[in-house]
Order: C-alpha cells, then structure tokens, then sequence
C-alpha cells in the first residue's frame, strides 16, 4: 500500500538513477554532493546502516568534528584530489571521483546476509581492491586485520542466523507454524509460501511452493516466530555487517548487532516451546485449532498486490506477469 511503501519508493525507484538525488535539483553543486550526508537520504534505517555505522565511528566522528573547516576538508577540490582528515562516504565509495559505488564494496552481497566464503579465491581481487583503498591512510596490515575481523564476526552472525532459522524450520515441518502457509492472505507477489522459505534451501511441499522456489518475506500477517527471523537477519545481522565495514564496533555489538542476534535467537526458540507446549495441550484436550479468519484477509490486505494478482490471474504470480527484467520497477 502507497501508506507504507512511501519509504521504500522514495528512493528504490527513479531517484537510484538520477544525478540530482546527489547533486540536489536546485543546487547542482558537485562540493554539496562530496558531503557525507548527501548519502544520508537514502542510506540510513534498520536494514541498511549504513549512515548510523559511519556518522558514530571513528571516521564519522572526525568528519563531523573538522567538516566546516576548509583546511581538513576541501569540498572544492575534486574527489582525485582531495586530502581529507578522514574519508567520507564519498572518499571510500566514489575513489578518485568513479560514480559506480559497488567498484569498491567487499564480497558481502545482500548486505551482509549472505553466508558466503568470503575468503575464497574467487573473491581476492576484489578484497585486495577493498584493502587498497583503506591503504590510502593506513598500512595494508591494519587492513586486512580489519577486514578478517569483519570476515570473523559476520561468520558468527551467520552461525546465530542459522540456528534461529533451524528453530523455525523445525517448527514448521511438525506442523506448528501458526497461521500455516495456505490459511494466509497472499504476500505482494501472489503466492501463499512460507515466508522463510530460500529456494533450494527449502524444498518440498511443506513449505508451499514449488522446487527452487523461494517466498517473500513478510513484515506483517505472519507468525512471531518468522518475523522474529527475519528481524534477525534483516536487521541485527547487517547491523554488524555495516558496522564492521564502517569502523563502528558498538554497532556491531551492543546497538543490537550481535546482542541482537542473541535476544532473536532466545526468542525464537521461546516462541517455538511455546508453541510446541499448546500443541501437546491442544492434542491431549481435543482441541482441533483453526486459525483465525483475520490470518486470511485483513482490511488493508485489500491493497496489497497480491490480492489483485489471485483474483485477476489465477495460478500466476508477479514474476510470471513480468515481461522482462527491470518492468517491476516501473509497474
């Protein structure tokens, strides 16, 4: 619904391609578009920190502190050329004034949620070229400690993110998942799979679907249990990721990085007893549970794409209306 997604579209439909979302409309000035929080826009909330990781790390505090000094920080010189106190977003991810931002990134697609070989042959090149451009102020040495350590922590969060995902999993192949799958509204795609399903990772028909095929996670109409997953990893995992990227440690830890991860993993697994416990009462009473009709139709569920695809094209789902890559974007 427009409501909710106003967020959301503000920035990932035609603002992503448009010079002026850096430069600004009215004051197409490329010293405005150097500062750091041009890219506070757009790159700041729960599932991508990228702003509060940087503006509360080392490098964000002497930005902060020096920024209205011209002598620490020339916004008039071009990006190639500037000799900055301590890097801006810019700095690392425009180096030397390219305007593609992934060049410079690291291997952790997904924004760190993916749980990837980060050390792998494959992806040296690519590490080298990350480690090069902290090179520019520091040794390679300290680079590349703080890159394993990333490597390290993100390979811990993958640990916890498993487990919580195990929790639910098991909860959902015994039976227990409240709503179950097909008692659902659709999600915005059309389809009535669990939510947490991953492709391949998932297969089967427990799970709703067909084999490859993955669900759409739900922020609403669905179990604690799987919002608290995707909470998880959707939000404490990048949490450490960027905070690890950034130098923002804290972050990565107490702000609910890791800890977060903790409190997730707890909770998941206290809702899973929990259900498990009724379940058992249930069976041993003979109660035969139904869910409840608001499970199947909310109000405002009305709105959601997914509705307008079950109706109008039975058996079809967004993917199957789209007649080539990039047409959601502008439907």
């Amino acid at each position: 619904p427009p409501g909710d997604t106003a967020g959301c579209t503000f920035c990932h439909t035609s603002s992503e391609e448009r010079c002026s979302t850096c430069h600004q409309r009215h004051q197409f000035d490329p010293a405005i578009a150097r500062r750091s929080e041009q890219c506070k826009t757009c790159h700041w909330g729960k599932d991508h920190r990228d702003w509060e990781a940087y503006d509360i790390s080392i490098h964000g505090v002497v930005y902060q502190v020096n920024k209205n000094d011209p002598s620490n920080f020339d916004f008039s010189k071009k990006l190639s050329d500037a000799d900055y106190v301590g890097p801006t977003c810019q700095y690392c991810h425009l180096r030397g004034g390219h305007h593609n931002v992934q060049r410079l990134s690291t291997v952790y697609t997904s924004m760190g949620m993916s749980n990837a070989d980060r050390g792998a042959p494959l992806w040296k090149e690519k590490r080298d070229t990350w480690v090069s451009v902290c090179d520019d102020c520091h040794s390679p040495r300290f680079a590349r400690e703080n890159l394993q350590a990333m490597d390290e922590a993100c390979k811990d969060a993958g640990l916890k993110y498993t487990e919580t995902f195990k929790v639910a999993e098991n909860l959902q192949l015994d039976g227990m998942g409240e709503p179950m799958p097909k008692d659902l509204a659709p999600d915005w795609s059309g389809q009535h799979i669990w939510s947490l399903k991953i492709g391949a990772y998932h297969d089967g028909p427990e799970y709703g679907g067909k084999s490859g095929e993955s669900g759409e996670f739900r922020m609403s109409n669905c179990s604690d249990i799987e919002r608290v997953c995707f909470e998880s990893v959707g939000y404490w995992m990048t949490y450490i990721f960027k905070g690890m990227a950034h130098g923002s440690w804290n972050d990565a830890t107490y702000c609910d990085g890791s800890f977060g991860m903790d409190r997730w993993l707890v909770k998941a697994k206290a809702a899973a007893e929990q259900a498990r416990r009724f379940t058992a009462i249930e069976k041993k009473v003979g109660i035969n549970w139904v869910p409840q009709e608001f499970w199947r139709h909310g109000d405002w569920l009305d709105q959601l794409s997914g509705w307008k695809i079950v109706k109008e094209y039975p058996g079809k789902t967004i993917f199957d209306l789209c007649p080539e890559p990039g047409w959601l974007d502008t439907h």
